[in-house]
């Protein structure tokens, strides 16, 4: 066999690379768990409506304080919630590609998270 091969014909550093493919892999399998059970926190009209929401973009929590709540004006109570859950998703978006760019090296993973 020639130096540098594997049975199959395989050269040592493609070994190597899949190897550090495999690795990067697990880590990045262990980061999406921590990341899933990470929250993040939005907030709009100056705090009156608050969203939280997890790495799975999974919204967890709405807090209504009670003076936003007007009878006869549900749709800025609507607009605000939309806001806050929307600004609570992309937070945590933010948050899993910020990660897993540490993980990747910034090399673009379509599909993997």
């Amino acid at each position: 066999m020639a130096k540098g091969k594997f049975p199959g014909g395989m050269p040592g550093n493609m070994n190597n690379m899949l190897k550090q493919v495999q690795k990067m892999q697990k880590q990045m399998e262990e980061l999406q768990e921590e990341l899933n059970q990470r929250e993040v926190e939005a907030s709009v009209g100056g705090g009156a409506v608050e969203v939280k929401a997890n790495g799975k973009k999974e919204i967890l929590a709405v807090t209504i304080k009670p003076e936003v709540v007007d009878p006869d004006d549900i749709e800025m109570l609507q607009d605000l919630i939309i806001a806050a859950a929307n600004e609570a998703l992309r937070k945590a978006d933010e948050m899993v590609t910020r990660e897993m760019g540490k993980v990747t090296g910034g090399m673009s993973m379509p599909g993997l998270f």
